[in-house]
């Protein structure tokens, strides 16, 4: 992936967006309005951020890439597994916004579908065939419960997307070396998605460091992806406070980054 600029945002484009008539990234924490702790571009109405800040932010992303304000769309994420499908043109998007859901997948053009985070990890999804899009939220939560396989069999359910024919980003997150985890986590995945060997590592009675990144990429061909279709953001969010927002880092205060797919 590179860092990309699109008006005042930059972001970091995956390599297969660069060729195709389509928007795909993941912002970074600069280009807003807000202050400190949630400087500058904060795009979540989750934090205590003053409204008219989030929502000069939301103004200044949707018009970099040509487009109206409510025409971003985001739900309210709730670390769960339900999909929100959109498959009809909606005038007026702004019901979404209440909508708990942790992925999000549409074939319709002229809207940008985004994904909130601040150490999870935001992953895109894009069939070229047939012009569908998708955004997933994979927390530990989402990833214990398997949602990227699941959001990959809603766009073959809902769309006819081939999962060989998927291109696939993993957008920035919290690394391993950050994210210690307790046996509850532990028994999430082996009750859930499992692969836990895969990517925990014991690092203390009861304590384990967990790649979710691993743990989305596994999940990911373990869908049927291709893993030269497949790319993935090295940075770590705890790590880069200058590019990126994170919970962990700055115990809670703090704003959310994007993880966005436009289909123009």
């Amino acid at each position: 992936m590179k860092l990309a600029r699109q008006g005042k945002i930059s972001y970091l484009q995956p390599d297969w967006a660069l060729d195709l008539p389509v928007f795909a990234g993941f912002t970074t924490r600069n280009g807003g309005v807000s202050r400190p702790p949630y400087n500058s571009l904060n795009l979540g109405f989750n934090t205590e951020d003053p409204r008219y800040n989030v929502d000069g932010n939301r103004s200044t992303m949707a018009r970099a890439f040509d487009l109206q304000p409510h025409h971003l769309l985001t739900v309210q994420q709730v670390h769960g597994s339900d999909i929100l499908v959109i498959d009809q043109p909606n005038p007026d998007l702004s019901h979404f916004l209440s909508v708990e859901s942790d992925a999000v997948i549409t074939n319709q053009t002229g809207i940008m579908i985004g994904i909130l985070v601040a150490d999870c990890f935001p992953v895109l999804l894009f069939d070229p065939e047939n012009r569908v899009a998708a955004v997933v939220h994979a927390g530990w939560r989402g990833a214990a419960a398997g949602l990227l396989g699941k959001t990959v069999t809603a766009m073959r359910n809902a769309f006819g997307s081939r999962p060989e024919r998927l291109l696939a980003a993993v957008g920035p997150g919290i690394g391993a070396h950050n994210y210690e985890v307790d046996r509850p986590v532990r028994d999430a995945f082996r009750q859930g998605a499992g692969d836990w060997e895969r990517i925990a590592e014991e690092v203390a009675l009861g304590k384990w460091r967990l790649d979710l990144r691993r743990s989305c990429l596994l999940q990911l061909a373990s869908a049927g992806l291709s893993q030269a279709r497949t790319v993935a953001a090295q940075e770590c969010t705890c790590c880069h406070r200058e590019l990126f927002f994170s919970y962990r880092r700055d115990d809670g205060k703090t704003g959310r980054q994007l993880g966005f797919l436009l289909m123009p």
